[in-house]
């Protein structure tokens, strides 16, 4: 059997959150939480609503069915604006064909 909705929930806004560099700290702020809230929803002792559906999806720039989709849906709609830029490393899609990584 697969992933629950919880499980596919925490882990697409694990995934978002290492995508973006977000921080438990950086959400709980967004949600209007303390960390230590955002701390217990990630590890599934407390449950995301809804409403906290809404707001990570509106703060990430996804629509909310793609963040209730998992990690990869959710990460795949994540605008490059959004995303977290290493210094000196390039995108994959501007490696030139058959380049090592």
């Amino acid at each position: 059997m697969g992933m629950s909705s919880g499980e596919r929930l925490r882990a697409a806004v694990a995934a978002l959150m290492r995508l973006t560099g977000d921080t438990q700290a950086s959400l709980a702020a967004v949600l209007g939480v303390d960390q230590t809230q955002v701390s217990r929803r990630q590890s599934g002792t407390a449950a995301w609503s809804l409403d906290d559906c809404d707001a990570i999806a509106a703060h990430y720039g996804i629509d909310v069915l793609d963040l209730l989709a998992g990690p990869t849906r959710a990460c795949d709609a994540l605008p490059a604006d959004h995303r977290r830029t290493v210094p000196g490393r390039r995108a994959a899609a501007d490696e030139p064909k058959g380049a090592p990584r």
